[in-house]
């Protein structure tokens, strides 16, 4: 079993920044990346960025990319999302989630464990 724990949202203006962090434990040697995901009030949950654990080779989404970045400290199990220059379209639950397999980054169905989240609400 992994377990995920996030923390850092809030409530920011838009062209400020944030960083999401996501604390991992039990299995983590176990996972093959770790990904970002986001769910919008009313609309699907959409991917967001992912980090592999082997090489360490980074994805995002068009529409972060640029923005967003992820990175990953080992020693301390935890994976970190920085968001720069906010826009009030980024508002939204932020989910850390880790990947057991070897499926697409990008799909959610490829990540077998979840963090509650952390609500991201950027202001205009």
């Amino acid at each position: 079993q992994v377990q995920l724990v996030e923390s850092g949202g809030g409530l920011v203006q838009a062209g400020g920044s944030l960083r999401l962090s996501c604390a991992a434990s039990g299995r983590t040697f176990s996972s093959t990346g770790m990904g970002w995901f986001r769910q919008a009030s009313g609309k699907e949950r959409e991917f967001v960025a992912a980090l592999t654990r082997s090489v360490g080779t980074t994805y995002y989404a068009d529409s972060v990319k640029g923005r967003f970045t992820i990175s990953s400290d080992n020693a301390k199990n935890t994976v970190f999302l920085q968001m720069d220059s906010l826009k009030p379209e980024d508002t939204a639950i932020y989910y850390c989630a880790a990947r057991l397999g070897f499926g697409t980054v990008r799909a959610s169905n490829a990540y077998a464990y979840w963090g509650q989240g952390t609500q991201v609400t950027v202001s205009s």
